[in-house]
């Protein structure tokens, strides 16, 4: 019996964290397991690091996550096939109790992020249970619900955060404690990140954690398009079902701070030449003679000051910074907090994407890229322009979603992310 499926007849206040049966592969039938991870679906840059994934294993958690075939309907009908194969088959096996997943990323700088893997209750906006600090594209929310009703399975957690306190610190011991033990599965990915993963089943640990986690509220730091996809699918189908909790990670931020990078923009049918020339007398323009890290150590400096950006795809850099307060005026909305007025995101989309470029807001026109050297090499490939962004802080993030304000599309990314691929949860289990 899915444990995560099924509510109490009065929903409890707070978060609540709920133990599953993970469905994990297995290391005897893969050729490694960092050979079948793949970071999460929105971060794969395709179709260059897609291929890479799907040739690094026949296993690869990819071709469950972003499948390939010729219509959304025979994509969706593939991942389901190829779940329930790999299923019959052993390359994924569940877990024989249900349990709540300690998981631990490192890197070679010595950051180390540790937190809870576990079946979220979906609750309601009104509850501001679960923050969001980002819009969210409806065409995505759409797509992931067609995989996840094909698969019937959430496969790949979607990042979240919480601030414990000095009152707070059971569920932290905990964690840290179970990381003393030998770890379920451990691997280090190509990017260098070393990965564990244990599992708490005993009775006590489980219920001290959901008592704690009662007294607190999470942002959403990566996944709004998944939390609206778990939301969407609760809706659909009458509660009690497994479709009324979603798999995430939770990481106390207190403990464990994330890194927050910015989100870059590929501009696809706008030449750098014409971006730059359709900024005169609106913002101040400055060529650099640097290569990327030098270029991005400028744009940090003129950010500390007012809005900036970097373009970039004709071979050099430029650094957009100072706009025309009159611009900005009748631009930007008036009816939003000063901290979203001023966010860098906010003056890309109300007054460069809508007003000076006039570039639609669709995948046609606007790619979302992570990467900033594979954005810059894009745009120069593809005779885009790439708007290279300074990221947000946590605080101003975290500030606004409880504020109720959101941010636009895409404004920030939290990290380090889950992989993908380590352990999945199946409706049916």
């Amino acid at each position: 019996m899915n444990t995560a499926g099924h509510s109490e007849a009065k929903a409890p206040r707070g978060l609540e964290l709920t133990p599953f049966r993970g469905l994990r592969y297995d290391p005897d039938r893969v050729g490694s397991l960092a050979a079948v991870t793949s970071p999460p679906y929105d971060v794969v840059v395709r179709p260059d690091g897609l291929h890479h994934l799907q040739s690094a294993d026949p296993y690869n958690i990819v071709r469950l996550i972003l499948p390939e075939a010729d219509t959304p309907e025979a994509r969706n009908a593939q991942a389901a096939d190829t779940l329930r194969r790999w299923r019959a088959e052993g390359v994924l096996t569940a877990d024989p109790a249900p349990g709540l997943y300690v998981y631990e990323q490192r890197d070679g700088d010595g950051m180390v992020q540790r937190g809870l893997i576990g079946a979220l209750r979906v609750s309601d906006p009104g509850e501001r249970l679960v923050l969001p600090h980002e819009d969210v594209m409806p065409h995505i929310v759409a797509d992931r619900a067609d995989l996840m009703r094909a698969t019937s399975a959430n496969l790949e957690p979607l990042l979240l955060t919480y601030r414990g306190d000095d009152s707070a610190t059971a569920t932290a011991d905990l964690i840290d404690r179970t990381a003393g033990r030998p770890p379920l599965l451990a691997t280090t990915t190509e990017d260098g990140f070393h990965h564990r993963l244990w599992s708490l089943t005993d009775p006590a640990d489980l219920a001290a954690v959901r008592r704690e986690l009662a007294g607190h509220q999470a942002l959403i730091a990566d996944g709004h398009h998944r939390w609206a996809t778990y939301r969407r699918l609760r809706a659909e189908h009458p509660s009690p079902s497994p479709w009324d909790h979603g798999l995430v990670l939770l990481v106390d931020t207190a403990r464990y701070p994330l890194r927050v990078r910015a989100i870059h923009r590929l501009l696809h049918g706008l030449p750098p030449a014409d971006a730059l020339a359709a900024l005169d007398g609106l913002f101040r323009v400055r060529r650099l003679d640097a290569p990327l890290s030098g270029a991005m150590d400028a744009l940090a400096a003129a950010a500390s000051d007012g809005n900036a950006f970097l373009l970039a795809g004709d071979g050099a850099f430029h650094l957009v910074d100072r706009p025309d307060p009159d611009l900005l005026a009748r631009t930007v909305p008036a009816d939003r907090p000063p901290a979203w007025r001023t966010l860098d995101a906010t003056v890309l989309h109300a007054t460069l994407l809508d007003h000076v470029w006039r570039v639609p807001d669709s995948p046609a026109h606007i790619a979302y890229i992570h990467d900033t050297a594979a954005t810059v090499e894009k745009a120069r490939r593809d005779g885009g322009t790439a708007v290279l962004m300074h990221p947000v802080h946590e605080d101003v993030v975290r500030d606004l979603a409880r504020q109720g304000v959101t941010m636009p599309r895409k404004s920030t990314s939290f990290g380090p992310k889950p992989a993908s691929g380590l352990v999945l949860r199946a409706l049916d289990l």
